[in-house]
């Protein structure tokens, strides 16, 4: 096993910009780099200097397998994580593994990671990341677990949230952040009825004790109980922060974005009709106590899957003569929400407006939502049948006929019987890449997708009496725990989620309890199953048609008759397209857009994404989905992968022009790095595709830079 040299120059650390010790390279989360050898004018020299393969390909089956990671860079050592979820250190010079830590040994990678944390103190040095439900500390310099971290090097993230540990499903996607001697931490949970609530936690970094939690889910006699039904505190999940979180140092406050609570898009129940905070919130938190110092809700009432996707970049900005420390949050919705870093107040004006109520019996949509006025959303906000797709005559019209059979009435219609569009959809406008910031200029550059979703609901019913089935029972069960993302069994249009349709002869039911149990890739594991249930949807899943029914001797019971009792999720994260399977909208379906947040205007915006053979068939660039974010740098350059096509793109950050790219071997959907080694600027990223835009999966990371 080879030990570390983990050594700083005095430059390193005093100079602004020129590292990348964290998540997004600083814990303002700008993503940017004052680094300037790999400019306009030398970026096309660029080379490959080394490609490290994690030998992962074996243990990455999952459809959504990726890894999303943001490499960090301490010394000349990167520390990356795999699509198996094993910790690596790469010599950042030459490529070469020194060592490897797998949490997995004994069994099959389950979850994303999309970075890893740094701490020192003296000679002791340790890494930090999450893997399952654990938080791990590793000796910096060979690996080994730090045995007096936690129980024997970890800490279990179900325990402390006043649950069943054994009954709850708690991971974390994104990393931390590191303030003193405390690493704080957000957490992944499940999207149904069962998720366990969001907590934000504090542990201390030598010893792993909780030093502190948050309840995003209020208890008794704090702000925001009565936003929630009763019991909420007790049984609904969710409002967790899953993106990650920045960290102002000098203040000493936590930036904490959350996602929606649980379960998404139907909320009668244990969520109640309030405006549930603190999901789908910014709040501003004291580092070191966990005491809330302000609290911003970006949308009450989430029914939409709407979480704040990234964590916000902390940024100056110059407004009316005068400069504010300030923090800018990219939404799913396209919007970016200015808010002043000490107060929370709005530095651009932002309107309330009434929106679309629901239908839905027992449902109760929030009157208003939040529309900011400036800056200028970066994508669509609304939708009219001139924006659907002229790619071919046969397109439009069956974009068209899609279209007029859906219900939509804007980017907040709530979800129905009928099939029901979200645009720009639960997948963006932003997503978790998150927008890079350039310090010198103001300027937030931020990628995006304008595809859309369809949804549709189905009611829930129950016999008033007489015996039910396995499968009937298991249909109940697979509406309440897996239909909010799988939808019904039966539906064929492409989804971000594995369809179940038809699973005889295609998947086991060992398979299939092996992933209820363990999980895989982003599916979290459903431990509160027990042994009869999740037999009883193995059943049902077996017995359905390719209709999603079941035949009606297992439906109705012969002596009873079935009453409404809710309603869930039938048709789920279905993606808006064409019948040759092209989005069903006017490009760009995917864009890359710098905004102004000295003035709030929308700058430029390009395509980001090429799809070849429609440019072979004289069609614009049209740009495509992606996922994944982008890094600004002083050289005056914008880098980012991200996209369907698997390219590795430099934009010019002034126009938006592409001056290099490069056809990565797989799909880069991470966001790139920079440093500096020996004198040399390298840019690093993950290819490892797979991820939900469904490129081939890989297991590399490849590092760039100019010849000698």
């Amino acid at each position: 096993m080879t030990i570390l040299p983990l050594t700083f120059s005095c430059q390193e650390r005093e100079t602004p910009y020129t590292t990348w010790t964290a998540y997004n390279g600083d814990t303002g989360s700008s993503s940017y780099s004052a680094l300037d050898q790999i400019n306009r004018d030398t970026v096309e020299d660029l080379e490959v200097a080394w490609i490290y393969n994690s030998g992962d390909q074996d243990d990455i089956d999952f459809a959504f397998a990726a890894s999303q990671a943001n490499p960090i860079i301490i010394g000349r050592t990167l520390y990356i994580t795999t699509p198996a979820l094993k910790v690596v250190a790469i010599d950042a010079g030459t490529g070469e593994e020194l060592w490897r830590f797998d949490p997995f040994r004994d069994g099959r990678a389950a979850g994303v990671n999309r970075g890893v944390m740094y701490w020192e103190d003296g000679s002791d040095r340790r890494i930090l990341f999450s893997a399952g439900s654990n938080l791990y500390a590793l000796e910096a310099g060979t690996g080994e677990l730090v045995q007096e971290f936690g129980e024997g090097g970890s800490v279990d993230l179900r325990e402390g949230l006043g649950r069943d540990p054994g009954l709850i499903s708690v991971s974390a996607s994104s990393p931390g952040v590191i303030h003193k001697d405390l690493v704080i931490m957000g957490s992944t949970v499940s999207e149904g009825t069962s998720a366990a609530p969001g907590h934000i936690r504090a542990y201390n970094v030598r010893s792993g004790e909780m030093a502190w939690i948050f309840h995003t889910v209020p208890q008794p006699g704090e702000e925001g109980y009565e936003t929630w039904a009763p019991n909420a505190w007790q049984q609904a999940g969710g409002a967790n922060n899953w993106a990650g979180m920045s960290l102002d140092s000098e203040r000493e406050v936590v930036y904490v974005p959350t996602g929606s609570a649980a379960p998404d898009f139907y909320t009668p129940g244990t969520r109640g009709d309030g405006s549930h905070l603190y999901a789908n919130t910014i709040l501003a938190l004291d580092a070191t106590t966990g005491e809330k110092i302000w609290h911003y809700q970006v949308l009450p009432h989430d029914l939409w899957d709407y979480d704040l996707p990234a964590p916000p970049n902390l940024v100056t900005v110059e407004i009316d003569g005068d400069r504010v420390d300030a923090l800018a949050q990219v939404t799913k919705q396209g919007y970016v929400f200015v808010l002043d870093r000490e107060t929370g107040d709005p530095l651009f004006p932002i309107e309330e407006r009434p929106v679309p109520q629901s239908h839905i019996e027992g449902e109760e949509t929030w009157p208003t939502q939040k529309f900011p006025v400036k800056p200028e959303p970066f994508v669509r906000q609304v939708l009219t049948e001139e924006d659907l797709t002229n790619r071919t005559p046969e397109a439009r019209e069956y974009a068209l006929e899609r279209f007029r059979e859906m219900n939509y009435e804007g980017i907040y219609t709530p979800i129905g019987t009928l099939p029901t569009l979200f645009y720009p959809g639960t997948r963006g406008g932003a997503n978790w890449g998150g927008a890079s910031f350039d310090p010198e200029t103001g300027m937030l550059y931020v990628n995006a997708n304008e595809i859309g979703n369809i949804f549709s609901l189905r009611e829930v019913k129950e016999p008033v009496s007489g015996p039910v089935t396995a499968a009937a029972r298991g249909e109940r069960l697979y509406l309440a725990t897996c239909s909010s993302c799988h939808g019904s069994p039966g539906r064929r249009e492409p989804s971000q989620f594995p369809s179940l349709a038809n699973v005889s002869g295609r998947i086991s039911a060992e398979v299939i309890e092996e992933v209820i149990v363990n999980g895989r890739g982003i599916m979290p594991p459903f431990p509160q199953l027990t042994s009869e249930e999740r037999d009883a949807i193995i059943e049902y899943l077996f017995a359905v048609n390719e209709e999603g029914e079941l035949p009606p001797a297992e439906d109705i019971p012969a002596d009873g008759e079935l009453v409404t009792v809710g309603h869930a999720v039938d048709v789920a994260y279905q993606l808006f397209l064409d019948q040759e399977g092209y989005p069903a909208t006017s490009p760009p379906w995917g864009s890359l857009n710098a905004i102004d947040l000295n003035s709030g205007a929308l700058v430029w915006k390009v395509p980001l994404g090429e799809y070849e053979e429609l440019t072979a068939q004289g069609v614009p660039i049209t740009g495509t989905q992606n996922l994944g974010g982008s890094m600004v740098t002083a050289g005056g350059l914008i880098f980012i992968a991200a996209a369907e096509d698997e390219r590795f793109r430099a934009f010019d950050k002034e126009t938006g022009e592409v001056l290099w790219d490069f056809r990565l071997p797989g799909g880069g959907h991470a966001t790139p790095a920079t440093y500096l080694v020996d004198g040399r600027q390298y840019i690093a990223i993950a290819v490892a595709g797979g991820s939900r835009v469904g490129t081939p999966k890989g297991d590399a990371y490849i590092a760039f830079r100019l010849p000698e």
